[in-house]
């Protein structure tokens, strides 16, 4: 796939399946209570923390199938939350992704618009921490700067299928986001560039909820059962972005 960008946002110039687009919009979450954990289900933090990978990939983006391979190699491994951000502005090219989300899309036109090492709109695009991006497929770039991502504090995050406790300090508000995921989703493409192949995409986000805003200290957040219900999930994670679309403090799956 060849297509053009101009920087980061807007319509452009560029090469390698890549794509234009324009930032999002901000939100403001909903406060949560402060209150002290007790809740012992909760599985205590590692001793390395995780660190979040999102790639935005396409299935008519012919490039993207070994950075979603990559991504499924990266999931495998301790200490790595990898999730898949299916994208829509490919479908205009003959197939319609199954999976994209126009979510999607958004937040990684509001990564673009924010700038910074890899910033742009364009797939398969991986982004460490909600901070520097890169092309998903380029194996030895990803993991040095998972590596780095290791060594900045975060705060600390245990979760269960009733509730997330985060403990610690913040500069700035923080969103605390349930991620609704399919594990594995095999798809098989029609037509397009990818047409005939059959790709499995991993940790594929379904659906995103906000569980509250945390400020600093330790607080709870409760998980409603209603929460973990999302149709086409079996497996959620839980990450700290600071507003709606800035870097994420930390993640770990339920």
């Amino acid at each position: 796939m060849r297509s053009f960008m101009v920087g980061a946002v807007g319509v452009g110039m560029a090469v390698g399946g890549l794509m234009a687009a324009g930032p999002e919009g901000a939100g403001k979450p909903p406060a949560a209570p402060r209150i002290a954990a007790k809740d012992a289900a909760l599985r205590p933090a590692a001793a390395a923390p995780p660190v979040v990978v999102e790639l935005f990939t396409s299935q008519g983006c012919s490039s993207c199938p070994p950075a979603d391979a990559l991504l499924a190699a990266l999931a495998r491994e301790p200490g790595v939350v990898a999730i898949t951000r299916p994208v829509t502005y490919w479908d205009r090219l003959g197939w319609k992704d199954t999976l994209a989300r126009e979510e999607n899309t958004t937040l990684q036109r509001a990564y673009a618009a924010r700038g910074g090492t890899g910033a742009g709109v364009y797939t398969p695009q991986a982004v460490v921490q909600g901070g520097a991006a890169m092309v998903g497929s380029r194996g030895q770039q990803l993991r040095q700067t998972i590596a780095a991502a290791r060594r900045v504090p975060q705060p600390a995050i245990a979760a269960s299928r009733t509730g997330v406790v985060v403990d610690g300090s913040t500069a700035r508000p923080v969103s605390v986001r349930l991620l609704a995921l399919t594990e594995a989703a095999d798809v098989a493409i029609g037509t397009g560039e990818n047409g005939g192949r059959r790709v499995r995409y991993t940790n594929v986000v379904r659906g995103e909820k906000v569980l509250g805003e945390w400020r600093g200290g330790k607080v709870r957040f409760a998980l409603p059962a209603r929460a973990l219900a999302v149709p086409g999930a079996d497996r959620y994670a839980v990450i700290l972005r600071e507003g709606a679309a800035g870097p994420i403090l930390g993640g770990r799956f339920l």
